[in-house]
């Protein structure tokens, strides 16, 4: 006889297998582990686990927002296995997200549409709820509000909340590794997260100046969330990832949801590179052209005047001294964001 979901769970613990397996959706379920744990899978890619005794931290930990970035999936199904198999004794309250199964199957940066512009209601903006990936973005929403908003733990307060949205980059990088901290709207940046960043190996942050689609930014403007995403290196196929050089992560991820404190170093500005978004350049036609190299490493530098790139009559060219751009996609749709052009810039004056 076929073994039932949670007995699947309770001795494999592969719910990255079972999740690819039913890709589109899957019937919630809940079962406890012997620890008391209590284990709630809410959907496919969506696993929530709950121990026994509850603390003030609430952590979501989301990867597959891109199909084809797998490290950080796999680092992530590595966590999942480990708790579920009782390797990994989990101290928090923890939501773990594959965000776009169907993507992840086909080995695609995404399906029809790019999910991490469709956060914070951009799901439903124009044509509305009209493809897999604007559902799922919906749904995502609705899974962070539920687990964040359980009655059980809003009566405890402080509530410390976080979400890491791990990804991997399209190209590579002059720092392999980095983080953007969405805007925070006239707040303070944390240092306390800044340290958990360097932590995990990642002392490059672009600082956010404006409201954005990402699933990061959403959890940090609705939330409240400390939120990231934070990019693991270039992206590769399964298998081919030299996990070593995320070995920093993993093992602070794992501190994370375990210990009571994560063990981080006294935050020191010069051990990091700080960046700010200068301006973002637009694909405004389907005549858009980068005018580089398809493999540029983002944070890439020019000489003021360059030529970045061309659209139809128009030119974009470096503008400032230590301008550099990241995340250049000359795919994009008509109207998003084709790149983007960051400075240096610090964060003494605005830290808490």
């Amino acid at each position: 006889m076929p073994k039932s979901l949670p007995e699947q769970l309770l001795t494999q613990g592969d719910f990255l297998k079972l999740t690819l397996a039913h890709p589109d959706s899957l019937e919630p379920f809940q079962f406890d582990l012997p620890d008391d744990t209590r284990v709630s899978v809410w959907d496919t890619g969506v696993i929530c686990f709950e121990p026994a005794t509850l603390t003030g931290k609430d952590i979501v930990l989301s990867c597959g927002v891109h199909g084809n970035e797998t490290a950080p999936i796999e680092i992530c199904a590595e966590l999942v296995q480990d708790v579920l198999l009782g390797r990994l004794n989990l101290k928090h309250r923890l939501l773990v997200l594959f965000g776009n199964p169907p993507a992840i199957n086909a080995g695609k940066r995404e399906v029809t549409e790019n999910l991490n512009r469709l956060f914070s209601g951009h799901h439903s903006a124009g044509e509305g709820l009209v493809n897999a990936e604007r559902i799922r973005a919906k749904a995502l929403e609705d899974y962070v509000s539920r687990f964040y908003s359980d009655k059980r733990v809003t009566k405890m307060v402080p509530r410390n909340r976080c979400l890491y949205d791990l990804h991997t980059a399209i190209r590579g990088s002059r720092f392999e590794k980095f983080a953007v901290y969405p805007f925070v709207h006239g707040k303070s940046w944390q240092k306390a997260q800044l340290e958990f960043l360097r932590a995990c190996d990642v002392t490059t942050v672009l600082l956010m100046q404006t409201p954005a689609s990402t699933f990061s930014y959403y959890a940090s403007n609705t939330h409240g969330a400390d939120a990231f995403t934070i990019e693991l290196g270039k992206v590769r196929p399964f298998g081919q990832n030299d996990m070593s050089r995320f070995a920093k992560a993993r093992q602070t991820l794992r501190a994370l949801v375990s210990l009571a404190e994560v063990a981080t170093e006294p935050f020191v500005e010069a051990d990091f590179q700080l960046y700010q978004v200068y301006r973002a350049i637009n694909k405004q036609t389907d005549a858009f052209k980068l005018n580089f190299a398809d493999d540029v490493e983002n944070f890439t530098s020019y000489p003021v005047g360059t030529v970045l790139a061309t659209d139809g009559d128009i030119e974009y060219r470096v503008e400032r001294e230590g301008e550099a751009l990241i995340f250049p996609n000359a795919k994009v749709a008509i109207g998003q964001r084709a790149m983007l052009m960051v400075v240096p810039t610090t964060v003494s004056d605005n830290l808490a």
